[in-house]
């Protein structure tokens, strides 16, 4: 993790450039997939289309990895696209967990175990924007828990939607949701950690330096 403002060190470097850019490929695919929250909780809830909300949720969710693929494949990664993609991906997740909680396809209780897990979140970055720190890089124990809810709430949906499914398909999607939960409170815990490691040594620093 590196402190800001890192890019103004470097003026002469081309990956600063094309960091700074904001119209390119993958941040378009990032502003879809945000388009399609609004629109898979307007299906979902207010006209009861579960077989298009289906087909949007998967869409969504499993094109989470197609920004980021793109935007190394042709040297587009951007300070955006770097906070578009895992934005993206919680509003995914919360809007889902909200809509099904609402509709009863989740208990609430797997609901609130995933959200306990966004506010430790969130109160770790509140902390390390205070020493100076942007948020930490992604690590890929987060992104496969992401890519296991995002995988599991289609299936769950089609479980809940077509009786005749509901026995292998409520398997298979609480199988992954399951794992996606614990993976996602591993991927927390080595956050916070690494918050915790940086405002010591950020303390230390400050303590030498009066001393």
């Amino acid at each position: 993790m590196s402190r800001r403002p890192a890019p103004a060190e470097h003026p002469g470097n081309t990956a600063t450039v094309a960091a700074d850019r904001v119209l390119t490929l993958p941040n378009l695919i990032s502003f879809v997939r945000l388009l399609g929250v609004p629109l898979f909780l307007y299906l979902f809830l207010v006209v009861r289309a579960d077989v298009v909300a289906i087909v949007v949720l998967a869409v969504g969710g499993t094109s989470d990895w197609v920004d980021g693929w793109i935007a190394r494949r042709l040297q587009q990664v951007s300070r955006l696209g770097e906070l578009l993609d895992p934005l993206a991906d919680r509003l995914y997740i919360l809007a889902t967990l909200l809509a099904f909680t609402a509709r009863e396809v989740v208990p609430w209780q797997f609901t609130a175990a995933l959200l306990a897990r966004e506010l430790l979140l969130l109160g770790s970055l509140g902390v390390l924007r205070r020493y100076g720190y942007g948020p930490p890089p992604v690590h890929y124990v987060g992104k496969t828990a992401t890519f296991l809810l995002l995988a599991a709430f289609p299936i769950l949906l089609l479980a809940d939607a077509t009786p005749g499914a509901a026995t292998v398909a409520g398997a298979i999607g609480w199988g992954l949701a399951w794992w996606g939960l614990v993976l996602y409170w591993v991927a927390g815990a080595m956050y916070v950690v690494q918050a915790r490691r940086l405002v010591r040594a950020m303390r230390a620093r400050r303590a030498g330096v009066s001393a």
